[in-house]
């Protein structure tokens, strides 16, 4: 039944309990009308959207009558990727989540724990090289690229690191002294616009699938 309140009364009770929630939609069209919904409902909180990222997606089939096997085909969606990750770090770094999602949500994207312990803590004074920064960004499938800097990519020039979070539309400029950073600033990576200077971040990982050393090293 349309026009019934029902969001308005999901919203009341969010607001109430001031606990994370996650509020499933049938498919993707009605996630997205939610999702704007709630957005004007909570405009300071964290409001994520989650949806499968497929544009298109062709399983591997095989057709006997014919003997013909069909291989896996799929186009994934920018911008649905970097919704989802966002939806990810702010479950990890924020209380006031309310996700909206489709019944994506029920499949599994890896570990959490795994990929919390996998993010690397930035902050003015932190001890850390560029070597060392530089491989960490490398093990969360962050891609070095001097030339082309896209979401889940990152720059180097002396003592410079740039990274552009594979979940954000901004992107971050790390600048290293001896063995500590000394200024963390968040940039426009289009026009290299200063946004504002940074006294901590958390860099997530690009990907969901994260696994950690041991376990590679062992096995499943």
């Amino acid at each position: 039944m349309t026009g019934s309140g029902k969001t308005f009364t999901a919203a009341h009770v969010i607001a109430q309990l001031e606990r994370p929630a996650l509020v499933m939609s049938p498919n993707k069209v009605l996630a997205a009308q939610l999702y704007a919904e709630f957005k004007s409902l909570f405009p300071d909180n964290a409001v994520e959207f989650f949806i499968s990222y497929y544009d298109y997606y062709q399983p591997e089939a095989y057709v006997p009558s014919t003997d013909t096997y069909i291989e896996k085909d799929a186009a994934i969606n920018d911008r649905i990727d970097r919704l989802r990750l966002k939806c990810t770090s702010s479950l990890l770094s924020r209380r006031d989540v309310i996700v909206v999602a489709s019944v994506s949500c029920i499949y599994n994207i890896g570990a959490p724990e795994n990929y919390r312990d996998a993010s690397i803590p930035l902050e003015v004074g932190y001890r850390t090289t560029r070597g060392a920064l530089i491989e960490g960004l490398v093990k969360i499938h962050y891609e070095r690229n001097e030339t082309e800097f896209l979401r889940g990519r990152f720059r180097v020039k002396g003592a410079v690191v740039d990274i552009f979070p594979a979940y954000m539309e901004t992107a971050l400029r790390v600048e290293l002294g001896d063995e500590a950073v000394l200024a963390i600033t968040e940039f426009d990576p289009l026009t290299g616009e200063r946004i504002r200077a940074l006294e901590r971040e958390w860099i997530y990982p690009a990907k969901h699938f994260i696994t950690p050393g041991p376990q590679l090293e062992t096995g499943p």
